[in-house]
């Protein structure tokens, strides 16, 4: 079994974020978890989604499961940390918790399936080599 690393990136709940009753939309998660991904590729993998869109190539979302403990409000803090649970031929499952700042309780946590596509056919393509290399630390 691989054991993958985890990662960290630290976000606030913003204005808009917020429903009419006062907390996050549950939709938002999503956009946390995709916002803590997009640094991390950057900085963690050192391939960003802009160097898969220049091979022609892009991550597609298959699968979201989100299991919510408790909510967030306007103006917290959290740490988003996602890590890879497992590769497929042409994908990952990526994981996910989200933890409020500063008490560290748990928010979310659940994954991600996603689906890597030539972005001129919108097909599944096998992960290259190199990309399965940058993403197994």
């Amino acid at each position: 079994m691989n054991v993958f690393s985890k990662f960290e990136t630290e976000l606030s709940v913003r204005p808009d974020d917020i429903d009419l009753y006062q907390h996050v939309h549950s939709t938002r998660y999503l956009d946390y978890v995709l916002a803590a991904r997009f640094e991390q590729m950057e900085k963690n993998y050192g391939m960003s989604m802009q160097a898969f869109a220049d091979r022609g190539l892009g991550w597609w979302m298959t699968t979201a499961n989100i299991h919510y403990r408790r909510p967030l409000g306007w103006g917290d803090r959290m740490t988003v940390r996602c890590w890879i649970e497992n590769f497929t031929e042409a994908g990952c499952r990526v994981a996910f918790e989200i933890e409020k700042n500063p008490t560290g309780k748990r928010v979310c946590d659940g994954y991600c399936d996603y689906v890597l596509v030539t972005l001129a056919t919108g097909r599944a393509t096998p992960i290259p080599e190199d990309v399965r290399v940058k993403y197994s630390i």
